[in-house]
This record gives C-alpha cells, structure tokens and sequence, in this order.
C-alpha cells in the first residue's frame, strides 16, 4: 500500500505544526476519545514527527481515562465523559503522563449511536493546555453529519487548538 490515509491538505497543515513545535523546542500529545488516535496518526504520518510529537493517548473507555490520563471517577460520574469538565482534565492529563509542552483532548459522540437530547450526536467536547497556562475547552456542536464526519471535524478542530497554543508560544 502506497501513499497517505489522509489528504494532501491536512498532511501538509500537520507537517507545519510539527515544524512550528519543533523551532520552539515543544512537544505535542493528545488524548483522543471518540477520534480513536486521528490526530495521533495524522501527525506521525509525518516523516521526522518524533522530534515534536511525545505521544497519543487513545482512552475510548471511562476506565482508560482514569487509568491513563488520572481523570477521577467522581469527575466522570458527576458530568459524563463529554463534558468540559472532563475534556479539561483529559488535556491536562495528557501534559502530567508525558514529556509534552501542549496538549489537545476530544472527547464527543461520533454517532450514529449514544446521541441524547441533552448530548447529541456531534456534540464534541475539547481541552487545550500548554504547560505553565490555564487549561481551554472549545464545545463544537457539528450536528449528525455522520461518524465520519464528526470525527474529521473533529480532528480539524483540534489542529487549530495546537495551531493556537502555538501562536501563544511564538508571541513569547
């Protein structure tokens, strides 16, 4: 099998990142729920990424985001795993399990199951941290546009995360 699961122009927006983390001497990790590693895999489809990216946590289930990323049990129960709530803590999990600088987390309902009223399918939940600076969260609401969908939308969204904590670093 030859070329890239992924299209030109999400290849080239990744291969700019790890060039930006990499002349500022960061590291990127990412805890992924309902993206199952996409952004993991996007940026190391890079050749050379190792230099910028630590690692890619995968923590579909509420046990490995405990387990993993130190996210509490009480956190969980008391908001669900799609929650601001537990999106931040899942970035910030990601910063304290690793040698990362920033850290992205998406955690949401892909769909076409698990969609309720109150958390409907689209509904995706992000954190962004970067050490030494208050954890974000960004809510998306994509609406059903199909698991696919959702978890491409998804994966583009948290490009921009980095793209920002980025930015902030640059204007250091």
């Amino acid at each position: 099998m030859t070329g890239s699961m992924f299209n030109e122009a999400d290849l080239a927006r990744a291969a700019e990142i790890l060039r930006r983390a990499k002349a500022l001497s960061l590291r990127i990790a990412t805890a992924e729920s309902c993206t199952g590693g996409l952004v993991a895999a996007l940026l190391t489809e890079v050749p050379g990424s190792s230099a910028a990216f630590d690692r890619g946590f995968v923590v579909y289930s509420n046990a490995a985001k405990q387990q993993m990323l130190g996210v509490s049990s009480s956190l969980l129960d008391a908001w669900g795993a799609v929650s601001p709530e537990v999106a931040r803590a899942m970035a910030d999990g990601a910063l304290t399990h690793s040698s990362a600088d920033i850290a992205v987390s998406i955690t949401g309902v892909a769909g076409p199951d698990g969609g309720t009223p109150a958390k409907p399918v689209g509904l995706v939940q992000f954190g962004s941290a970067r050490r030494m600076t208050p954890v974000q969260h960004v809510e998306k609401r994509f609406g059903d546009m199909g698991r696919t969908g959702v978890r491409h939308a998804a994966l583009q969204t948290a490009l921009d995360l980095i793209e920002q904590r980025l930015d902030e670093a640059e204007k250091r």
